[in-house]
Order: structure tokens, then C-alpha cells, then sequence
């Protein structure tokens, strides 16, 4: 029949790529969470490190400062726990460390802890 009008609802090749692209993401968002969260529930040595690396701008590699900061490796594991909980929540002063600290749940604070009192203070 010419002029027929097709039986689907104004826009509803618009919802059905809307739908079908929200599917998409929400199918690729759970493909990749458990490996963008593998390196922290693995917090293990190799989970931990890979946390501590974000440390190291500041306190150096493996947390053996050159000087001007905090050198991490070889603190005692508890103080290292405090630290952190006390910049995470306020209060402990810090220009910097109060907004990072935020970022870590207590599992993590306690593997880079745990990492960072096994290492030696030097080399």
C-alpha cells in the first residue's frame, strides 16, 4: 500500500538503539570492573604494590624518599594505618594526603600498610 504508515511508534528506533546501547555499556562495565578491581582484591604482595605505586611520586620508590618527604618503608604497619585514617578523615593536617587517603577503603590502607612496614627503610 503506498502511503502506509509503518506500524512502530514515532521514535522508537531511537529507544530501541537508546536500550540496546545502555545494554551494551551496562554488559562492558560488568566485564571490566572485576578486572579494574582484581590488583585490590588481590592485595596480596603483587595488589599491594600495585596500590603503593601511586605513592611513590612523593615518597619515592618502593617508599624510600630522597628527601622532603616521608620515607614509608620500614614504618611500623599500625602507624601507617593511623596516618592514613587520621588524613582520610580530617584530622590530620596535610596539603595533599587528606584528598588521596579519601580514595582508599580500609582494606586497601591496611595492604599498603602491611606492604610498606615488610620493605627495609634503606638499601
Amino acid at each position: 500500500m503506498a502511503g502506509a504508515q509503518s506500524s512502530a511508534m514515532p521514535g522508537s528506533s531511537s529507544v530501541r538503539t537508546g536500550v540496546r546501547a545502555f545494554g551494551f555499556a551496562l554488559a562492558l562495565f560488568g566485564a571490566v570492573a572485576p578486572v579494574a578491581a582484581a590488583p585490590v582484591a588481590a592485595a596480596g604482595e603483587g595488589g599491594a604494590r600495585y596500590l603503593a605505586a601511586t605513592c611513590a611520586n612523593c615518597h619515592g620508590t618502593d617508599g624510600r624518599s630522597a628527601g622532603g618527604m616521608a620515607t614509608l618503608a620500614g614504618k611500623p604497619r599500625e602507624s601507617l594505618i593511623e596516618a592514613m585514617q587520621a588524613f582520610r578523615g580530617g584530622q590530620r593536617p596535610a596539603t595533599i594526603m587528606h584528598q588521596i587517603a579519601k580514595g582508599y577503603s580500609d582494606e586497601q590502607i591496611v595492604a599498603l600498610a602491611d606492604y610498606f612496614a615488610r620493605l627495609k627503610a634503606s638499601q
